[in-house]
């Protein structure tokens, strides 16, 4: 099928994105439909535990990735023939941290529930399985390898069928009617299978694990450049996940699984521009080498792709989000249209943000991304005190909106990101798209 061409737009980069992203849409279709089954067997309480659960240890893991996911892309493209040194070093060094993330996530919990005296928490050992399958994250550096080649498309095909297979065996948990804990178990088996998948898939490639080497130079070099990434992956999550910490401490788990049930399907679809973004990063960082105006234009483009998918969808999801909600929950989870109407927002800001941040990588801007996320999560912490004790998870839906707002452009008060600031205000506001369009127009 020939898919359409999009003004201002590469015509085979953006198939190349389309399909992409195409291939990971069943995958995502699938996982949703399972996940709308778990939500509505567990129930807006037990559901809204597993949410807790998962939202806590992923603020706690998000240190474990060390800011290498995209970090050794970079490096990679710039230094190929150390490629074995960089995935071991970085392999490792993964492996060492989510072997901690376990520990310290369960006594972080008992921390802030003051419950060290009381180990018979059924919450304790839900978490200490989300964070166990944390450390299966290590093998993402397989991922890393494979976008850095452009062949994301090897690793979509391991993630499908991996979740075709997790996803019948949660399908069979809901069957037996098991309780809480076995979804909680569920996600270290996902986490382990993915594993097993990506390594199978690099060794189909004729290359091998054992091949890699650690570096102790190298872990210190790493360690050194991605320190302001693992400051902002921290901050990232801290913002995207606060909301569901808070709500929960503030109006109880029943709230958290309606509130986490709207977000869900805001959420569902965030995969869009990560898909676009990994295929089109070595691009960007190619043009850049050798064509800043092509640099840039791909930038503005890129932009403008993502306001095309994003606004659409914000307002279609917006006007339908009761029906939605009744269609997918059901009556249990009444209460979650509203904050679903306002969550969707979100995704605009997540799909710039996402973008603008690729080019902070590029041009070595870190900090810049560290700051901002800070600015992010401060704002929905401070928003989240003062709207979840009156409004409850409508009032964590505008907290989450205005701070990913805020995330986003606060880049405009940096000189190094200004520019690129002021093009997202143009994608945002059709501005750039409308000059391509008439630009067309004049030119035939």
């Amino acid at each position: 099928m020939r898919i359409p061409s999009v003004p201002g737009f590469d015509q085979g980069a953006f198939e190349k994105y389309f399909k992409n992203a195409g291939w990971l849409m069943y995958g995502k279709i699938l996982s949703m439909v399972v996940g709308f089954m778990i939500a509505q067997f567990l129930g807006p309480s037990a559901f809204g535990d597993l949410s807790f659960a998962t939202a806590f240890t992923a603020i706690i893991a998000a240190i474990g990735t060390l800011g290498l996911d995209s970090f050794i892309i970079r490096e990679i493209l710039n230094d190929p023939e150390k490629q074995n040194e960089i995935l071991g070093t970085a392999f490792w060094l993964r492996i060492v941290v989510g072997v901690l993330i376990i520990p310290v996530s369960v006594l972080s919990y008992l921390f802030f529930h003051n419950l060290a005296d009381q180990p018979g928490d059924s919450l304790t050992l839900i978490i200490s399985l989300c964070a166990s399958a944390s450390f299966f994250k290590a093998f993402n550096i397989i991922d890393s390898y494979f976008q850095s080649q452009v062949k994301s498309k090897h690793v979509v095909h391991v993630q499908n069928s991996c979740l075709v297979l997790s996803s019948a065996i949660k399908i069979w948990f809901v069957w037996l009617e098991l309780p809480l804990i076995y979804f909680a178990l569920a996600l270290v088996i996902d986490g382990f299978l993915l594993s097993i998948g990506l390594v199978v898939m690099y060794r189909y490639q004729n290359l091998h694990i054992r091949q890699w080497t650690f570096s102790a130079d190298r872990a210190k070099s790493l360690l050194k450049q991605s320190w302001p990434l693992i400051l902002t992956t921290v901050m990232i999550t801290l913002y995207m996940q606060i909301d569901t910490i808070m709500l929960k401490d503030i109006r109880g788990s029943a709230q958290v699984g309606i509130y986490s049930a709207a977000a869900r399907i805001s959420e569902a679809w965030y995969f869009i521009p990560v898909a676009i973004i990994s295929s089109v990063f070595p691009a960007i960082i190619y043009a850049r080498k050798n064509d800043s105006e092509r640099y840039m234009k791909r930038l503005q483009n890129l932009y403008d792709l993502l306001i095309g998918i994003s606004l659409p969808v914000a307002l279609l999801i917006s006007f339908s989000s009761n029906i939605i909600i009744d269609f997918l929950y059901g009556t249990e989870f009444e209460g979650a249209g509203p904050i679903l109407s306002i969550h969707i927002w979100s995704g605009i800001f997540v799909f710039l943000g996402s973008a603008s941040s690729q080019y902070l990588l590029a041009e070595g801007f870190t900090l810049i991304s560290f700051y901002r996320t800070a600015i992010g999560a401060a704002i929905n912490i401070v928003l989240n005190l003062f709207l979840i004790p009156w409004y409850g998870g409508i009032g964590a839906s505008i907290a989450t909106l205005i701070a990913y707002f805020a995330a986003t452009f606060s880049i405009l008060l940096f000189p190094g990101g200004r520019q690129q600031g002021l093009m997202m205000i143009k994608s945002l506001f059709l501005i750039s798209m409308i000059g391509n369009f008439f630009r067309l127009r004049s030119d035939n």
